[in-house]
């Protein structure tokens, strides 16, 4: 019975709790200075088939239906909240360019986002960690950054394992202040 009561206790404040996060997030990020992670959005499967070409859409895993729409929730979630972004950087897969794309409209490629997931990136994992780090120690932290990158690139950089179209904020010091799925 005591469980019970525990558990209704839990359903009760559970829908607040998340209102007040979210509410918590959206000034965070209202404030500026924040990096912001976004794992690509939705595309079946996993990895990309061996041989695949990176300036060959048709070649790699991309956006299902739902990706699409997942990223338009996520670019509705910046501008229903007056976020402001200054620049939005992309890896160059095409799950990747097509999330910003949908999302922010404007976006800049950058390499050291790319995924090394695959046996024929893995060796570019070290530079592009490097890379990324000291653009972000140069960065001069005034307004948010959005970075659209992969699994293993957010993982490597924040220790921070995320799902598709997952947003995980972090400081210049790259300490994660908040983590949260547009949920569509």
């Amino acid at each position: 019975m005591k469980f019970i009561k525990l558990f209704l206790i839990f359903i009760c404040l559970t829908p607040s709790v998340k209102a007040d996060s979210k509410k918590n997030i959206v000034n965070e990020l209202k404030n500026g200075g924040k990096l912001i992670f976004i794992r690509h959005a939705y595309a079946p499967g996993s990895g990309d088939p061996y041989n695949f070409d990176i300036n060959n859409c048709s070649s790699q895993r991309n956006l299902g239906n739902i990706g699409k729409i997942q990223s338009k929730e996520i670019g509705n979630f910046f501008i229903k909240n007056n976020i402001l972004v200054d620049k939005v950087y992309s890896s160059e897969w095409c799950r990747c360019k097509e999330t910003a794309k949908i999302a922010f409209h404007n976006y800049k490629i950058k390499k050291s986002l790319n995924s090394f997931f695959s046996e024929n990136f893995a060796k570019n994992k070290d530079s592009q960690m490097i890379n990324l780090k000291k653009f972000i120690k140069d960065w001069d932290g005034k307004q948010n950054l959005i970075f659209i990158t992969h699994y293993v690139v957010i993982y490597e950089i924040l220790n921070y394992g995320t799902s598709s179209g997952e947003i995980v904020i972090s400081n210049k010091d790259l300490k994660v202040i908040d983590t949260f799925k547009i949920e569509y």
